[in-house]
């Protein structure tokens, strides 16, 4: 969370400070105790302090390959148990061994734990698998497990779950808290919406293959947050749904993130505590996965070089993101969220990347196809703050000058304004291949879209003026996601909000890219 955003007694809008437009802090969120239900919110509330102390949620994840399944868990205990059974018959599964580590127990509350890591391997399409897995001995039972279509593939698009973020806001007589383990309301909260969203998306799509999240899957930054991870991984549909998860900036600067999702293929570039870049192939798409809190682009790079030497003839590549350097949020989109733009910009052109899935901006945005200018740019950087526990999102740094601008002049404050429109014209680093069509054929460009909250957790208001990389955009402070549908021909994507009395409807028509030769 910015500076910015923890002004909570200012109504939701936005100001004009000095001729800036600067962030105002929205009031709205997602209040899970009006929007679930009595029955089913109360059985959550009942449950949520065995929810919070449990630490040993299984998380699954797409492995290399379609033919591979990553899991990830913890088991109590200063030995790890990185054993999973799998396969057809729930009465006769084969043993899958893998590796362990052990946890930080200062982010456990002093509890030891070990984190376990396992694939498997040789699964089949359209096929029906059971799995259970060994904590500290005890073998869970049998969980149900379903893969797809290896060439027609669904996949579940969400953006910040960010479950925490809601503290601070009013609920019943109170309001939520982030306090550690039960005590953290805002992570009960934003947990029940959570899994609402995903009980929701798998009943309206059911045959999806996977799901990937755009970042922050939980909200605390730097700190102990069991809770929040607890939370997020107990939702019942992440039990037969791999989720390719992206570091946010809330997941970036704690080792919990990588205890928890085993990502296939780390390339140990882009690191930062967290972990780094990964990459994974599916079907007919080479994914490639950036943590973007590191800004080293020479180091992106060389991820993507990596990805795409490992699977060169795909017919699409598509890359994920947290910062949405090409959004329409207030104020990330025009500020932090635009930071690597100069420097991806021309990256995601070299290498051919078709999509762009972003998160970060809790608002919902789907791009023009855009091309780079071609031009000389500066590049620019975030850095980390005096206490090393958080980012200074008040100041971009030239990469090469280390001239710092700050993103918030005091008003009349004329060299700071100046630094920053100097700053926001740089950015002016693309241009517009497309625009208005809802079907694309073999395009120059890239495709950007940014996802708003799965939870609802946090919203934020779009920016007054619409910018023209725009095609589509919304905020309804409704729980969104999004329906990628791929073909080796074809990739669609249609995105849907959630009312509060639990109704889908759509709020992006269908927008496809259609190419008329597949592979590379």
């Amino acid at each position: 969370m910015k500076r910015k955003s923890v002004v909570s007694c200012i109504l939701a809008g936005s100001l004009i400070l000095g001729g800036t437009q600067v962030w105002a802090a929205t009031l709205h969120y997602n209040d899970s105790s009006l929007t679930g239900g009595a029955e089913a919110w109360n059985q959550w509330t009942t449950q949520w302090d065995s929810v919070a102390n449990d630490y040993t949620y299984v998380s699954l994840t797409p492995g290399g390959a379609a033919s591979e399944l990553n899991f990830a868990w913890y088991n109590e205990g200063s030995e790890g148990t990185p054993v999973v059974y799998f396969g057809t018959d729930p009465n006769s599964l084969q043993a899958y061994n893998g590796t362990y580590d052990h946890v930080d127990s200062s982010l456990t509350n002093g509890r030891i734990f070990c984190n376990n890591y396992v694939t498997v391997t040789g699964l089949q399409e359209n096929t029906t698998y059971y799995y259970s897995v060994n904590k500290s001995g005890v073998i869970t039972a049998p969980q149900e497990y379903r893969t797809g279509s290896f060439s027609n593939v669904n996949i579940l698009y969400f953006g910040d779950p960010q479950v925490g973020a809601s503290t601070g806001q009013p609920q019943g007589e109170g309001e939520l808290t982030n306090d550690s383990g039960a005590a953290n309301t805002a992570a009960r909260n934003d947990g029940f919406a959570w899994d609402r969203t995903l009980d929701i998306a798998l009943a309206q799509n059911p045959n999806v293959n996977f799901a990937i999240s755009a970042g922050d899957q939980v909200n605390k930054t730097g700190q102990a947050k069991e809770e929040e991870y607890a939370a997020y991984l107990s939702a019942s549909g992440l039990r037969s749904l791999p989720v390719a998860t992206t570091i946010g900036n809330h997941d970036s600067l704690n080792p919990d993130y990588s205890y928890h999702f085993n990502n296939p293929n780390p390339t140990g570039l882009g690191m930062t505590q967290a972990g780094g870049d990964y990459y994974y192939s599916y079907g007919p798409g080479l994914f490639i996965v950036l943590n973007t809190n590191n800004y080293n682009v020479a180091e992106h790079e060389q991820a993507i070089q990596k990805a795409i030497e490992n699977f060169p003839d795909t017919a699409w590549r598509i890359v994920t993101i947290h910062q949405d350097i090409y959004g329409s949020g207030l104020d990330h989109s025009d500020t932090d969220g635009m930071i690597l733009r100069t420097q991806l910009t021309p990256i995601f052109d070299k290498y051919d990347i078709d999509v762009v899935l972003q998160g970060h901006d809790h608002t919902y945005s789907r791009s023009k196809i855009l091309y780079g200018d071609g031009q000389t740019h500066n590049s620019y950087e975030f850095r980390l703050n005096e206490a090393g526990d958080d980012y200074d999102w008040d100041n971009a740094y030239n990469v090469a000058t280390g001239e710092q601008i700050g993103l918030y002049p005091e008003e009349g404050d004329a060299a700071g304004q100046a630094a920053l429109d100097a700053f926001a014209q740089d950015n002016h680093c693309y241009t517009i291949e497309s625009a208005g069509e809802m079907t694309v054929t073999d395009p120059q460009g890239t495709l950007y879209m940014t996802a708003n909250s799965a939870s609802g957790s946090k919203y934020y208001e779009l920016i007054s003026a619409q910018q023209d990389y725009i095609a589509n955009r919304s905020q309804n402070w409704l729980p969104s996601y999004s329906v990628i549908n791929m073909t080796p021909s074809d990739f669609k994507i249609t995105t849907y909000q959630i009312t509060d009395d639990g109704k889908v409807e759509t709020i992006d028509n269908t927008f496809t890219i259609h190419k008329t030769v597949s592979g590379r």
